[in-house]
Order: C-alpha cells, then sequence, then structure tokens
C-alpha cells in the first residue's frame, strides 16, 4: 500500500485518485474549490462518470479515499505523509491555443512550500513538452529548504464514459522521468492492472499524449472529409469505415462520422500541438486541416437543417419561425461533459439563423443551462420533437436508439430528421416516412 496525494478532483484527479484507492493504495485528493470537495464529503460527484460514484462510496467506507483542501492535510499527514503527488489540475486552451499552465503552476508552488518530506511529483495533467523540466525548476525554486524531490510524467489516455474501465484496463502506462527509480516506483502502482509500461524520457513521455490524441482527432476528420465524398458519389460511409476497420493496419476504431471531436481533450491538445509547432517554426499543415474538418463537420448539420426546412426567399435568417429539436447537448454518450460540444455550436448557429430551438438531454441539462439562451430545455425527447420543424440527432445516447418514431413522426410538424451520429438506417427511415439526412449517407 503507498500513501498518495492526488491534486485536483476533476476527471482525471478523481478518477485516478479512487482507482488508486480501490487497488488498496491510501489516497488523499485536494482542491482549493471548497464547494465541490464539502461535496464529494457528502458524496456528491462534481462529474457524471458511469461507476465513479459507487467507487467512491466503497472507498471512503473504507478508509482509503479521503478529500481536503489543505495541502499540509493531503502530504503531510503524520500518520501517512504521501509518498507520491500527482498533479492532475485542468490545462485550458489559452488565447492562441497553447495550454494553459496557471494552475499547473499553483499546484507546483504549492507542493514546493508544503512539503517537509521527500516526494515523488507525477504530472497527470497534459503538458506542453517541456512541462517537466518547468515543474522541477518551480519546486526548486519555491521550496523554503532544499528537500530532495523527483518529477515524473504519467500522462493520462481516459475516456469520459468509460475513464473507469480505461484506468484498470490500460492499453499502456507511460512514464517519463529522469529519475529511473522514481519512474520505477510509479510503475509499481501499476503492475496490478497487467497492462504494458512504457518507460521513457520526460519530454518524450509528453510527447506520446499529445501525438495519441492528435492522431486519433485526424482519424476522426478523416472518416467526415471521406462522408463528404460519399454523400456526393452516393457511398455509404458507414459500410466504408466498416470495410477500412477490418484492415488492421487501420482499425475500425474512430472512424465514425459525424459532428467530429469535441468534449476537453482532443479540441484543446491539437490546437496546443499545432501552437508548440508553429513556436519552433514548423508548419502543422496536417493539424490545421485536422481542426478545419472538424469545424466544418458541424457546419455541414446546419447547412443540412437549412437545405431541408429553411426559408428561401432571403439569404439572411434562414430558419426565420422554424423550431428545430436537438436531441443531446454532451459531447459524447455517457458524460455530461459540455464543453467544446458540437451540440451547443450547432445549436448557436441555428439561432444566429435565426431559429428556435427545443433541447434535451438525459444528463448534461444542468450544466447546459449555464451556457445556453433562449433555448427551451425538454423532460424527453418526445417533448423535444413535438411541434419540431426539423429534429438533429446530436449525441448518440442509448435511449435515442429504440424512440418511437412512429410518434415522434406524428407529433412532428415536419417529419425531418438530420442524423449527426448516423444512428438510424436511412431506408427505414423513409419507409417510416422521415425526410432523413445523416453524414455520408450518398442513398
Amino acid at each position: 500500500m503507498k500513501n498518495i496525494a492526488v491534486i485536483g478532483v476533476g476527471y482525471v484527479g478523481l478518477v485516478t485518485g479512487t482507482c488508486f484507492a480501490d487497488l488498496g493504495n491510501r489516497v488523499t485528493c485536494v482542491d482549493v474549490d471548497e464547494e465541490r470537495i464539502a461535496n464529494l464529503k457528502r458524496g456528491i460527484m462534481p462529474i457524471y462518470e458511469p461507476g465513479l460514484e459507487e467507487i467512491v462510496r466503497r472507498n471512503v467506507a473504507a478508509g482509503r479515499l479521503s478529500f481536503t483542501t489543505s495541502y499540509a492535510e493531503a502530504l503531510n499527514n503524520p500518520e501517512a505523509p504521501a509518498e507520491l503527488v500527482f498533479i492532475a489540475v485542468n490545462t485550458p486552451a489559452g488565447v492562441d491555443g497553447e495550454a494553459e499552465l496557471r494552475y499547473v503552476r499553483a499546484a507546483a508552488e504549492m507542493i514546493a512550500q508544503t512539503m517537509d518530506h521527500p516526494l515523488i511529483i507525477v504530472n497527470k495533467s497534459t503538458v506542453p513538452v517541456g512541462t517537466g523540466d518547468w515543474v522541477a525548476d518551480i519546486v526548486k525554486n519555491k521550496q523554503p529548504r532544499p528537500i530532495p524531490f523527483s518529477v515524473v510524467s504519467n500522462p493520462e489516455f481516459l475516456r469520459e464514459g468509460s475513464a473507469i474501465s480505461d484506468f484498470m484496463n490500460p492499453d499502456r502506462v507511460v512514464l517519463g522521468s529522469l529519475d529511473e527509480e522514481a519512474a520505477q516506483k510509479v510503475a509499481q502502482l501499476y503492475l496490478p492492472l497487467r497492462g504494458p509500461i512504457m518507460i521513457t524520457d520526460l519530454r518524450t513521455a509528453e510527447m506520446i499524449k499529445y501525438a495519441s490524441n492528435a492522431f486519433l482527432a485526424t482519424k476522426i476528420s478523416f472518416i467526415n472529409e471521406i462522408a463528404n465524398i460519399c454523400e456526393a458519389l452516393g457511398a455509404d460511409v458507414k459500410e466504408v469505415a466498416a470495410g477500412m476497420g477490418y484492415d488492421k493496419r487501420i482499425g475500425r476504431a474512430f472512424l465514425d462520422a459525424g459532428l467530429g471531436y469535441g468534449g476537453s481533450c482532443f479540441p484543446k491538445d491539437v490546437k496546443a500541438l499545432a501552437h508548440m509547432a508553429n513556436v519552433q517554426g514548423k508548419h502543422p499543415q496536417l493539424l490545421e486541416a485536422v481542426m478545419q474538418i472538424n469545424a466544418d463537420a458541424r457546419r455541414s448539420i446546419v447547412a443540412k437543417v437549412r437545405a431541408l426546412v429553411g426559408n428561401n426567399s432571403t439569404h439572411l435568417n434562414r430558419l426565420e419561425g422554424k423550431t428545430i429539436g436537438v436531441l443531446g447537448l454532451a459531447f459524447k454518450a455517457n458524460t455530461d461533459d459540455i464543453r467544446e460540444s458540437q451540440p451547443i455550436d450547432i445549436i448557436r448557429m441555428i439561432q444566429a439563423d435565426g431559429g428556435m430551438v427545443k433541447a434535451y438531454d438525459p444528463v448534461a441539462m444542468p450544466n447546459a443551462a449555464k451556457v445556453l439562451q433562449n433555448v427551451k430545455l425538454c423532460a424527453d425527447a418526445y417533448e423535444v420533437a413535438e411541434g419540431s420543424d426539423a429534429l438533429i440527432l446530436a449525441t448518440e445516447w442509448n435511449e435515442f436508439k429504440n424512440l418511437d418514431l412512429v410518434r415522434i413522426k406524428r407529433i412532428m410538424k415536419q417529419p425531418v430528421i438530420v442524423d449527426g451520429r448516423n444512428l438510424y438506417d436511412p431506408p427505414v427511415m423513409r419507409e417510416l416516412g422521415f425526410i432523413y439526412r445523416g453524414v455520408g449517407r450518398g442513398y
């Protein structure tokens, strides 16, 4: 059993701390957000993640997991002083696409000022290449007195909606450090998971995270580019993706045409990698194209709605007087995260076009209500459909897969569905009497 401190209780920090506790370690999670920590102590989760609440409650009850706003309590508990401290704070995109590191800096400074014994500092946040060296300098310069420490990079590869499973069944664990002994001690934490462990230097480990996310984003933008061509040539992108996916060199994952990528990772990581390249005088042509195609995927959905129900008398306010229903607000299913949400962007485009919007999401509506204006948030999909001129399927929640489509058609003003996730079968939808458009379904 190891004594671990985790700085930050967002998606990465809370999942990481909880899973380490579930593996038998003693974990203290610290965050400066007093309300968030108070809620966690009461068993109220700050995020929606399948299975997380149950595991948190179990490990709190077992005495392996605790929450505090005090760095001293997390690092220097006399009964269980931390041996390792994970930095798992947010690194949002800055104005030029660069990763903003103010929270990492604050965490490093607080660790330096608080630690009273040697520590291994593990950077779990997604940070630019070179940040590990920068964190080491901050800690060294901010310590009141010299105390030995090591810095290890341990990038996370968790998918929202399946983060617990991803942590417990890793494709690989990447560790980077200039201190081989420190990296081996972190590796010991992951041995029970029986996944491949790769140990490299700090900068290479940091780059692995960016390169991985950029490649996955590229696959998504690639299949959306193919979808556009399929629509023009009469091919079906779902069948194209399936045929491509059988090739082991390609694989089927991340070849689902639709609204493009969103969420807290891919958009900011691709931007940050492009920014790093530009700063070094490189020209990230592929990354720029990936981002442009991703933006076009959202615009394409709104263009389809305009073409089907828009007013043709004017080029402005084409959707004025039209009510558009949007099913889904989270950027993907099984999460309440609306950061860089494709549905939110689409709603704003519709509003800019003069349209009125009704929307529903099983879990993301409280978060969406904080950022949306003049949108009617409904109790279910049927309330969204009632009286709508068109429906947009924007998030692939399971409950949308088996809607009563006969009822949906009956209560809509016009039976128009634009399926941004290719959830439905085009011939079936047309047989039911819908005017149906998917993404890259060229028939």
